[in-house]
């Protein structure tokens, strides 16, 4: 550090970070630290020299390890930057370049030795850091300043409260990254932490008041998406001597840019949209870790309640006193950001997360009237199964249905018209209503979990969407009701390959009593289950909306070869009856209007016949409806997985995979 280093390589030799992690006691007030924070090394640019960073420095920050008991210098240089922040935001308004410029340094360091403080170390052992003195060996105070707690406090004053601005972006985006690293202990713990001290911290005490207006303000930069500045907006004069100070900083911000749209170690989101705001996708990647934080045994987790009870801009009914950092918000700009930014999983979990836990963003985003610019990117992502990790897809199947758990969004969806739908490559759709289109897409996930991944809970929900639906189909595309057919014959032939190969089993069974019989009565089970589902939506559809459906009947017609296997089954016999009777009473009408019948003229008496089908003889079922039902206990996923977000996308950071513990999903 300090204006003779030059790269990272020099870190090791360079003589102020020897200094500070040295056994010489450095006082706060020592002109050392401006020298100190005049660094002008060339900043990392990819993930590899991000690597190189922590290699290059982690023999400096253990000798300050060692030495800190007794120099307190890590303490020095964090009151260092806590004085320099009470000035930041007069700084800002000032436009003082230099003094933001060196207290984003002060920021960098400390964020760096804290990394490698967190991995070495307990949090007990880390917050005796905290307090060490300059006194005797390992001596410290009990009643000193909690430097732990002022640092947080700190930092979430700066993310709040200093404007956004040019000269102020990059300290902004350091605020964020480093309580990200404050919370990242938990990557190295293989359990989920549910005690910890720094979630002690930022849920009572000083940091407390700061709850509502940190999530506000982390949302809102998720909502702008602000780019980075140009690198010339801080160009200053370099000295004649080619170094120093001003030329540290008119270079160095030029490249620490290229850092922030690269990502971490592992991260494959190099070329991703989301990053080209790293202020955004640290905000977000940190909102999600606070709002899966652990409730603590005596005080739920207030940035989930924020959370859960922030309102409307638009919406003046008072907050209820009961509901504690509650805030307003402008929806509308939340929902065009949220619609935008679904090709990331750490936005598509956000909205996951406000539709599920927040009743009134939930109550706004189903009385839209542009529902298709959610619900088509939502889409996108389950069509590109292949291409997205399973907690991503797992993600966008619980939106639709939590989704369709609304009948108003269930019958406005068919009445949405889509043209030209691009990135469906099965069939040209030149024209076809939204809620075909999610059939179809939900029908290929389907298909795609039975052949590849053949995941019991993925095909749970998928059905239980279509169930949702399936009393409000409308008028429903040929494609997409011959699609709902063909997955009824592939699950046909699946139930009868089962079949067969029990049958088979029991034979050879008989004269072998010695080789174990695979379970193929448990595989039969299931496969019936989601066949009776199956049965059950299309059921729901020709009792409900029969007259709206002429494509779903001609598909049935085409293949009632199909359902004769089902019609004496015992698990089907009682919701084959409606299917049954349609089958039959269309076929006789189609039997006396003769053969070498058109399509257009099959459909015309479909049309015709709606009319005079006897409804009453259509048995009455209960109203299929399932609801999305989170686990017991939802941290032993969502924590994970959030962590596995922050791992493979936080701009400008990198952990060690050797150091990390906590099981971190894999994001290929």
């Amino acid at each position: 550090m300090g204006s003779n280093s030059s790269r990272i390589g020099d870190l090791p030799k360079n003589e102020y970070l020897k200094k500070l992690s040295g056994t010489e006691s450095v006082s706060e007030n020592d002109p050392f630290w401006n020298q100190l924070l005049s660094f002008s090394f060339p900043a990392p640019t990819s993930s590899t020299e991000l690597k190189l960073l922590e290699e290059a420095t982690i023999s400096v920050c253990r000798s300050l390890v060692e030495n800190n008991p007794r120099t307190g210098n890590l303490g020095a240089l964090i009151k260092v930057f806590l004085s320099r922040t009470k000035e930041l935001k007069l700084s800002a308004e000032c436009q003082n370049h230099i003094f933001i410029w060196q207290t984003h340094n002060a920021l960098f360091i400390i964020c760096c030795l804290l990394k490698v403080f967190i991995c070495e170390m307990s949090e007990e052992e880390l917050q005796l850091h905290f307090t060490y003195e300059e006194k005797s060996p390992g001596n410290y105070s009990s009643d000193s300043e909690d430097l732990l707690e002022e640092l947080l406090c700190c930092l979430m004053q700066l993310i709040t409260d200093i404007p956004l601005l040019d000269i102020t972006y990059e300290i902004s985006v350091e605020a964020i990254s480093t309580m990200v690293v404050f919370l990242s202990c938990q990557l190295f713990h293989k359990e989920v932490l549910r005690q910890s001290i720094s979630h002690k911290y930022l849920m009572r005490g000083p940091c407390l008041p700061y709850t509502s207006k940190l999530v506000k303000t982390l949302l809102y930069n998720f909502i702008r998406q602000e780019k980075p500045p140009p690198p010339g907006a801080h160009v200053f004069p370099q000295q004649s001597d080619g170094g120093g100070l001003l030329y540290g900083l008119a270079s160095g911000v030029a490249r620490l840019w290229t850092v922030f749209t690269l990502g971490g170690v592992g991260s494959k989101a190099a070329a991703s949209p989301e990053l080209s705001s790293p202020l955004a996708n640290q905000s977000l990647l940190l909102l999600l870790v606070l709002a899966n934080l652990t409730d603590a045994s005596d005080v739920p987790n207030p940035y989930r309640q924020a959370i859960m009870s922030f309102k409307n801009t638009q919406d003046s009914s008072p907050f209820p006193s009961s509901i504690p950092h509650a805030f307003q918000i402008n929806f509308n700009s939340l929902y065009t950001a949220l619609c935008e930014q679904q090709t990331s999983d750490q936005a598509t979990l956000l909205l996951y997360t406000l539709l599920h836990q927040n009743s009134n963003i939930r109550t706004y985003m189903l009385a839209r009237t542009d529902m298709e610019n959610l619900v088509l990117p939502i889409l996108e992502i389950l069509y590109h199964v292949e291409e997205r990790n399973s907690h991503h897809v797992y993600m966008a199947l619980i939106i639709l249905l939590i989704l369709t758990e609304d009948d108003g969004f269930n019958r406005s969806i068919h009445e949405v018209i889509l043209k030209n739908i691009t990135w469906y490559s099965e069939r040209v759709l030149t024209e076809i209503s939204l809620g075909s289109l999610l059939i179809l897409v939900v029908i290929r996930t389907i298909q795609y979990n039975m052949t590849r991944t053949r995941d019991k809970y993925l095909h749970t929900n998928c059905l239980a969407a279509l169930a949702n639906m399936s009393a409000q189909f409308r008028s429903l595309h040929q494609y997409a009701a011959q699609r709902i057919i063909s997955l009824f014959s592939l699950l046909s032939k699946k139930h009868n390959k089962v079949l067969e190969q029990a049958t088979q089993s029991l034979r050879g069974s008989l004269s072998s009593n010695d080789v174990p019989l695979p379970d193929y009565a448990q595989d039969l089970n299931v496969i019936e289950e989601v066949i009776r589902m199956m049965l059950e939506i299309i059921n729901s559809c020709l009792t409900n909306s029969l007259h709206h459906n002429p494509n779903l009947v001609y598909a049935l017609l085409y293949k009632r070869d199909l359902f004769e296997q089902f019609r004496t089954h015992p698990s089907f016999q009682d919701i084959m009856q409606n299917i049954d009777l349609v089958i039959t009473f269309f076929s006789s009408r189609l039997l006396q209007a003769g053969a070498e019948l058109s399509v257009e003229r099959v459909l015309e008496i479909i049309k015709q016949g709606v009319v005079a089908l006897p409804k009453d003889r259509l048995k009455k079922f209960p109203e299929l409806k399932f609801k999305y039902v989170e686990e017991e206990q939802p941290e032993e996923f969502f924590i994970p997985y959030v962590w596995s977000l922050v791992y493979n996308s936080a701009v400008g950071l990198y952990w060690n995979p050797q150091a990390i513990q906590l099981f971190t999903m894999d994001s290929d």
